[in-house]
């Protein structure tokens, strides 16, 4: 499957029963104009756009290229260069152990030589002794290399996810994104920091085992490494078989994950109570993890058979040693000493380990090759609003913002979001953004924020494109508060140092005070340092808003964009947090969207959007005066008003 194929898969790991990719809603209805002046979040949510993005992840069953797993290791070519060189002396000196039993039964022990036999059993000793320090030294630094390389994995993984537009999170489960990090990550780590070091010790000491036998008779090496291939070929077919399996779990484990995050939430909870649906979601949770189950067991059953086909085969070798080695003594044509035969056997179990845990490793790295798979897929998505590659071309010192040409799509076959705006928002005003639902208001403030990149235009943030700052510049001078506001389970004091972490208790008191939290703050039993529950839930819709323009007030950017930031306030309370926002220096410009009237009618201009189109932009004195779309708008809402 090629990779533009992948990537238009419909979704069918990352998402759960969600509209096809070619779906388009149909654009909004004139008629529906009492309820236009709001938000229109839904804008970001049904791309084919992002669906691809999300396909894309695990939407193929290519095998993932060795050299990009050996790739990994490469920033710790000298530790991989100290284990290799640990390994083989761990593999010199279990070789040498047999030598010496074989010197101490044929000619010490014989001859009665004290002195032979005291070298012989030092030898022995030294040998084993050695060994076992040598291999623990052979899995400390592999676990430190293995660690490492996961740390390295988990971090680019995360950062590469962060990185990814808006609208593929509005798409994707997060149980199943974190499922990519803790449990595919999880389950290549004990392959990738155990499995490195056992590989390494276990060829390195077949191959000297497999020399030491030459050397001790051939004829019985030719006899016991004969039955080597035969493994390998069995660990290849059970390869193929173990992939799919593992996958199939890994993908069981997500949706068990992302079952998990989302019905035992407290939005999840809620809704399974007051919807009477909790014996629903207990039967899908049985039912995923029943499915689960049946796949570990297949996958702890992987290879089982031709392991216990191996061992017995194994110990019937020894049989065969003796049987030559005593049919050589019984007829007194001496083929084999009883020495070599005692030594051989005794080195031949130094062989069966290694030969059954490479098998095993064989197996084991050929599952993990799903879940490696799976990782890169994540890697492997493209970044649609990249960091510039040089530095910016100077600080920001202005809050003007420019939209030059702007058009936009979520879709490169989808319908035009946004179409040829040219809007200049100067430093230091207010600008209101009103329309329909779907007519672009939030998008077209996202790309203000740089949330997305326009495909034709582009917008500046004073003269310069945002393409060529860095995000943290833009982070620095672009602040966003949308309707739904994000609060960490943490105190109130550490979700509010978000936005500036070096801030003062003064400043963290003021921008409380003119959040109008100072109640709030004071009813809370430790105050600032309360922990806050998950996602804020303790706090009231108003209340996490409040706590977001707090946030904002602390950051004090250049632009602040408020998308239906004050929605769940009463209208005594938005007045106040109305007036702070005015207050300063004068030189903040503010983008809002809402539909409250008071919230927009004193903008300095206020831009209506129709179908992805500017159509009016004036004061609300002089749209109104104009009676046009705008004051069609007001009227509908007026009318809702009085009919509520």
């Amino acid at each position: 499957m090629n990779e533009r194929g992948n990537r238009m898969n419909l979704q069918n790991s990352l998402t759960r029963g969600d509209k096809p990719a070619n779906h388009t809603e149909a654009p909004p209805d004139p008629a529906r104009a009492p309820n236009s002046i709001h938000t229109d979040l839904a804008e970001s949510h049904g791309t084919a756009q992002a669906h691809a993005k999300v396909d894309a992840i695990d939407a193929s069953d290519d095998i993932v290229p060795k050299r990009r797993i050996a790739a990994l290791f490469s920033p710790y070519r000298l530790r991989v260069a100290g284990l290799l060189g640990m390994a083989i002396a761990q593999a010199l000196l279990t070789a040498a152990s047999p030598f010496f039993l074989r010197e101490l039964l044929d000619q010490a022990l014989p001859q009665r030589d004290a002195t032979l036999v005291t070298v012989c059993a030092l030898g022995m000793i030294f040998t084993a002794a050695g060994g076992v320090v040598v291999g623990v030294g052979v899995t400390w630094q592999a676990n430190i290399i293995g660690q490492r390389v996961m740390h390295d994995l988990r971090v680019r993984v995360y950062t590469h996810l962060q990185r990814m537009p808006l609208s593929f999170f509005t798409r994707a489960r997060a149980g199943e994104l974190q499922s990519r990090i803790t449990n595919d990550i999880g389950g290549v780590d004990n392959v990738v920091a155990n499995t490195a070091s056992t590989i390494v010790q276990n060829v390195f000491m077949l191959l000297a085992v497999g020399a030491t036998a030459i050397i001790m008779d051939w004829r019985l090496a030719a006899c016991c490494l004969v039955i080597v291939p035969l493994f390998v070929l069995g660990a290849g077919r059970l390869g193929r078989n173990g992939r799919q399996i593992a996958k199939g779990r890994q993908r069981r484990l997500a949706t068990l994950t992302g079952l998990l995050e989302e019905t035992l939430s407290v939005g999840g909870v809620t809704v399974a109570k007051t919807l009477g649906r909790e014996q629903h979601f207990r039967d899908r949770f049985a039912s995923e993890s029943q499915e689960l189950s049946r796949s570990e067991v297949a996958a702890a059953l992987t290879g089982r058979w031709v392991r216990s086909g191996r061992r017995a085969a194994m110990m019937i070798v020894p049989a065969i040693v003796y049987w030559i080695a005593g049919l050589g003594i019984s007829t007194g044509a001496v083929v084999i000493s009883l020495g070599t035969a005692v030594a051989f056997t005794s080195m031949l179990n130094r062989m069966v380990q290694p030969t059954s845990q490479l098998q095993d490793i064989g197996i084991q790295v050929t599952q993990s090759m799903a879940l490696f798979k799976r990782i890169f897929d994540v890697l492997d998505l493209p970044v649609e609003v990249p960091e510039p590659s040089g530095p910016a071309p100077r600080a920001v010192r202005s809050g003007e913002v420019r939209f030059e040409g702007v058009s936009f799509r979520h879709a490169a076959d989808g319908p035009a979001t946004l179409s040829d705006i040219d809007l200049v928002i100067a430093e230091g005003t207010t600008t209101a953004f009103v329309g329909a639902t779907g007519s672009g208001k939030t998008t077209l403030a996202h790309l203000a924020a740089r949330l997305y990149d326009p495909q034709r235009g582009r917008v500046t943030l004073d003269g310069l494109d945002l393409r060529d700052l860095p995000r943290d510049d833009i982070a620095a001078a672009v602040a966003l508060v949308s309707q739904e506001t994000y609060l960490f389970h943490d105190t109130l004091r550490s979700n509010l140092l978000l936005a500036a972490p070096e801030a003062t208790d003064a400043q963290l008191r003021e921008a409380v005070h003119a959040a109008q939290l100072d109640a709030l703050v004071a009813d809370l039993p430790e105050g600032l340092d309360t922990i806050v529950g998950a996602r804020g839930y303790r706090f009231s819709g108003g209340e996490r808003q409040r706590i977001a323009l707090a946030r904002a007030f602390l950051r004090k950017p250049r632009v602040l964009i408020l998308d239906e930031a004050t929605s769940a306030l009463d209208n005594e309370t938005e007045r106040a947090v109305t007036a702070a926002l005015s207050a300063g220096d004068g030189r903040r410009t503010t983008i809002a969207i809402a539909h409250r009237l008071t919230t927009i009618r004193d903008a300095d201009q206020i831009v209506v959007l129709d179908a992805g189109r500017i159509v009016e932009v004036g004061t609300h004195d002089a749209l109104m005066g104009r009676g046009g779309a705008y004051a069609a708008l007001v009227a509908a809402a007026r009318d809702l008003s009085v009919a509520g």
